[in-house]
């Protein structure tokens, strides 16, 4: 293991899990995120009530950076989709056909919990459609005890149709009762990674340097040239074992099936990923991703006790390597379902649980933060730049959306009758809401590279769902206040106050339709 893979810092998942001052420092930068937030938003409401004519020219000033952001993220969201299209017309058989990697396996790790055998098999033949050599495809189906008899039936079924098509193929039952476990993706997969290591790496006599992992979820779907692209991409990095690989999730399996603010909010994940894939600086892992399992086993796999395994894992190997360690953003897609349940009330609910997990991610920052005071061999720039950029982050996520939308019109409402008798007071409204349609002209952009990212139109669904895919992005200010800024507003609350949210699964459900 590396050195700081062994100190008590390394896999803290929260304050509790610390003693004496570095519980007490702990607890402070969990308080961090949250109070920058709400001293934001309280901030904006006393200037609007006490000093109405500055909070004005704030109001103004933020809505003109928004709007010079909005354009600098299209830009950027532009070049990714290119860069997107030419990979996947790209021969990767041919690019890594003169390349010798006849030596490399990919282990992919499928946890599960209460899914249907359908979204089983659906990832599982997605993998044998995939251009590679199926002998070195390593699967693990990791199974959750929790889960009941029936996902271990499943398990079976699987094993039964699919364990002879590939090189490997392994069946894990994640045990409910592992003292500091907890329930959820993190701790399910590591110990399916360690029982990979001890049946299929061990047993086949596999060189760990040689295991690609691929941490997906169990609705991931591989496009057929993915492992091909991922493989020269390994096979083109410096140093292999001090980066992780990361895909563009796409949320489109079930795209047509789900309703339109469900779309919105998937598709403006993925705009989010797309954006960050051409800001390597500010990128890391998320959802399915890659690694070396030479990497990954020296770090000790993924963390069991907190949510955001999937970011958690880069945050680990960067302070085990001292900041020596990025991501390789390699703009090839990998697709995934949109958040969809059984009626629209329940597919809102479940959409703002998505999202609040994902907020949750603002964990990772009291972690940082932490590492940062106890790994003296990180360089102190690096240290203060990644430190803005992921506070930052997730200041903006909470705060931005609810400044642009409702708090611009606070110091008409607070101001007093002196300083709505003044032609800043009339203009106000106006400049705010001409400054904001420059900026929702982007939403074409979006619109056009929505339209291009979908799946083809099943049967049974109407021509006029297509016209409905453009108009919905219309949704996009209400959506990125109630499916965004409130439930990060909500997971930095948590955190802040000690409140700790636990692991929701999001529910898989099929539609008929």
């Amino acid at each position: 293991m590396h050195s700081y893979a062994t100190t008590p810092y390394y896999h803290v998942g929260r304050a509790s899990d610390l003693t004496g001052k570095d519980r007490v420092l702990y607890r402070f930068f969990e308080i961090v995120p949250g109070a920058l937030a709400w001293g934001t938003l309280i901030g904006a409401a006393l200037l609007s009530w006490l000093v109405p004519v500055a909070a004005a020219y704030v109001i103004i000033a933020f809505d003109l950076y928004w709007l010079l952001k909005t354009v600098y993220l299209s830009i950027h969201l532009r070049h990714n989709w290119k860069r997107i299209k030419e990979n996947m017309s790209r021969d990767w058989g041919a690019l890594i056909a003169d390349k010798r990697y006849d030596h490399l396996f990919h282990l992919i790790i499928l946890p599960y919990y209460k899914e249907s055998y359908e979204t089983i098999a659906f990832s599982l033949n997605a993998l044998l459609a995939c251009h590679y050599d199926k002998k070195k495809i390593l699967v693990v189906l990791a199974a959750e005890e929790r889960a009941g008899t029936e996902a271990q039936v499943l398990a079976e079924k699987a094993r039964e149709n699919f364990a002879e098509k590939f090189g490997g193929f392994v069946v894990t039952i994640h045990p409910k009762d592992i003292p500091g476990d907890m329930p959820g993706k993190g701790s399910n997969i590591t110990y399916a990674a360690e029982e990979a290591r001890t049946r299929l790496l061990d047993e086949k006599a596999i060189d760990y340097k040689d295991v690609i992992v691929s941490a997906f979820d169990i609705d991931t779907v591989a496009y057929p040239g993915y492992f091909q692209c991922l493989t020269w991409h390994f096979l083109e990095a410096k140093d292999p074992f001090k980066v992780s690989f990361q895909p563009v999730p796409v949320y489109n399996n079930n795209i047509w099936q789900a309703p339109s603010f469900s779309r919105v909010v998937a598709v403006s994940g993925t705009f989010w990923q797309m954006v960050q894939q051409e800001r390597p600086e500010k990128l890391a892992t998320f959802s399915s991703h890659a690694v070396s399992f030479k990497a990954l086993y020296e770090a000790g796999y993924w963390q069991r006790n907190m949510v955001s395994e999937d970011s958690r894992i880069f945050w680990n190997l960067f302070l085990a390597n001292d900041g020596d360690y990025s991501v390789v953003p390699i703009a090839f897609p990998v697709s995934m379902d949109a958040n969809l349940a059984k009626g629209n009330i329940e597919t809102l609910k479940n959409v703002y649980k998505q999202n609040r997990r994902w907020g949750w991610g603002a964990e990772n920052i009291p972690y940082i933060l932490m590492g940062f005071v106890k790994n003296k061999n990180i360089p102190l720039k690096k240290k203060i730049h990644l430190s803005f950029v992921q506070l930052e982050g997730f200041w903006s996520l909470a705060t931005n959306p609810l400044i642009i939308f409702l708090l611009g019109w606070l110091p008409v409402l607070l101001g007093g009758a002196v300083f709505n008798n003044t032609v800043l007071a009339y203009n106000l409204p106006v400049i705010t809401r001409n400054l904001m349609i420059l900026a929702m002209c982007g939403l074409i952009l979006s619109s056009v590279i929505g339209i291009q990212l979908l799946p083809p139109r099943p049967k049974g669904i109407s021509r006029w769902t297509t016209v409905v895919m453009v108009i919905q992005w219309i949704l996009v200010p209400i959506t990125i206040m109630i499916f965004g800024a409130f439930p990060a507003l909500e997971a930095q609350t948590r955190l802040m106050i000690g409140k700790y949210l636990g692991f929701w699964v999001t529910p898989k459900y099929i539609s008929t339709k």
